[in-house]
């Protein structure tokens, strides 16, 4: 199958808002020919390119989210930090991948999903009163590794 064919076949879409690695996506999609979807509530500057689309959703709780979620399948790689939306797209059968490069499985997203909700908790009960820790070198590393690995294991699958 052709660069073009595969463009269509393997799309991004970035959780865009607070994303910290969406350069690194442009450099991994510009590198396979591939589309990417830029998802968020409010307008962002992104490179002028072809396969670069901004996608703007209402200010709708979620909205960003359902948009992906409807969206992602057997085909997409989805980048997003949020532990729901990964979810809801690794059910779909979409690769889904967080920012510090750690990727969600069928077999681990429900193991995030309890952490996240247990830290939820504790949080709203003062036990834990700081954040993430913050988004390194490393981290940045990681997601572009784990970017490529995604995108050769999908182009291997799809047979492109």
């Amino acid at each position: 199958m052709s660069e073009e064919a595969a463009m269509l076949v393997i799309r991004i879409f970035v959780d865009a808002d607070a994303c910290p690695v969406k350069d690194e996506v442009y450099r991994v999609a510009g590198r396979y020919g591939l589309h990417v979807f830029v998802v968020s509530n409010s307008f962002l500057n992104l490179p002028r390119e072809p396969w670069i689309e901004r996608v703007i959703v209402g200010d709708k709780f979620d909205a960003a989210d359902d948009w992906i979620a409807e969206r992602a399948d057997r085909g997409a790689i989805v980048v997003t930090a949020d532990v729901p939306l990964a979810s809801r797209c690794v059910k779909a059968g979409a690769a889904a991948i967080a920012p510090n490069g750690k990727a969600f499985t069928e077999s681990s997203v429900g193991l995030a999903l309890a952490t996240r909700n247990l830290m939820q908790d504790l949080r709203e009960a003062g036990a834990i009163t700081g954040g993430p820790k913050p988004f390194s070198p490393k981290d940045r590393s990681a997601f572009l590794g784990a970017l490529d690995r995604a995108v050769v294991r999908l182009k291997r699958d799809l047979g492109l």
